[in-house]
Formats: structure tokens, sequence, C-alpha cells
């Protein structure tokens, strides 16, 4: 059957190739139903997941060539999503409860029992010419400047030392007293960023000047 169009002496365009959503799609199942198994077995093979995400194990290693970038990818996944939760935290809370909510949000992202510290680990410390994973930093300044402009952060607190600072969230050791460690020491790095009390009363006693002024 010819392409031309009747009568017209020309050729018909070439039809439009499907786009490849099915690529994304592959690889969107793959990090879920790695997340689930990496949870539920550490040890889980890689052609079981390509199994359970009805792929198979070439369009896996397609997407993931090693057990590690898996692994990372499932972590990089969560931490977008960790990002993205921050305008629904802000709305709800107050911006220092709204901080701390987050951070435990990012200790539950950042905790399993298939070596998941370490990824998480390596997609926000410190790396060259990326001081953190983007998504993560962004999310913790729109969190500081919240803070900030309602007066109870400290001056001068920045979002890649703070980082810093709550690395434990991925390395305490894990176990029974785990959730109850790590509210504790939230608690503890939370009052040591919140604005001195002191510092408060001058804010509000300047703010009262002002207006009689």
């Amino acid at each position: 059957m010819s392409d031309s169009c009747p009568g017209s002496g020309r050729t018909a365009p070439p039809r439009a190739r499907p786009r490849r959503s099915d690529a994304e799609s592959n690889r969107a199942r793959i990090i879920e139903i790695a997340r689930t198994s990496f949870t539920s077995a550490p040890d889980t093979p890689l052609h079981a997941i390509a199994k359970a995400a009805g792929v198979g194990q070439g369009t896996l290693y397609r997407h993931f060539p090693s057990r590690e970038a898996l692994l990372l990818a499932v972590y990089r996944t969560d931490l977008e999503a960790l990002a993205a939760a921050v305008p629904g935290l802000l709305d709800a809370h107050e911006p220092m409860d709204a901080l701390r909510l987050w951070f435990a949000r990012l200790a539950a992202h950042s905790r399993s029992r298939c070596g998941a510290s370490q990824a998480v680990e390596a997609a926000t410390c410190p790396t060259p010419g990326s001081p953190v994973h983007p998504p993560v930093a962004a999310a913790l300044e729109q969190l500081l400047t919240a803070c900030k402009e309602a007066r109870q952060l400290r001056p001068g607190a920045d979002a890649g030392e703070v980082l810093l600072l709550v690395s434990f969230l991925w390395k305490t050791t894990s176990g029974p007293e785990w959730p109850k460690r790590t509210e504790r020491l939230l608690g503890i790095v939370i009052d040591g960023l919140r604005t001195p009390a002191d510092e408060d009363t001058r804010a509000l006693a300047h703010l009262f000047d002002s207006r009689l002024g």
C-alpha cells in the first residue's frame, strides 16, 4: 500500500513514534519493588526483583548496572519525595515543628536493614562540586528560611552544616532503642538551633519600642 495521499502527489508524513514512556514506567516499577523487597529481605537477588517488577534481567541492568546503583536510586527517589513534603509541613505546623518533623522523616528514610545508610550518606554527604544532594539541600534551606523569618532559628544556620550536624540520623546503630535515641538526639539539635531566649526577648522588645515610636 502506498503512503502517498491520493491525488496529491505528496507523500504522507510518517506516523509519530509512541513516546518511550514504558522505559520510565519500568524504572519506576523496579524502584518500587526494590524498596519493598530490600526492606523485607535485604538479600533479595536482583533477578527476583526483575521478575516481581515484570521485566527481564536485561531491562533491570540497563537501568541499574549494579545492586548499589539500584539501592541508591531507591533512596534518591525517597529523598526527592521527602523534599516535596516541605510545603505541606510548613502549611500545617510552626516552622521549628516542621523542621523537627522533617528530620524525623529523614531518619525514617535513612534507616533499613540492607546497608541503606551508606547509600543515603553517599547521596547527602559532601562531594566535589556538589556539597549535598540538591533536593535535600533545597528542602532544608526552605525550612531554615521559614524558621529564620519566624525568628525561631539562631542566625547563621547553614543547610550544609546542619546536614552534617544531623548525620547521626543515618549512622545511629539500629535496634529497638533506635527510635527513642533518635528522638532524644533530634531534640538536642532542635534546641541548639533555636533562637536563644534572651535574643527572642530583645527582638520582642525592639518590636514593641518601634510600635510605640
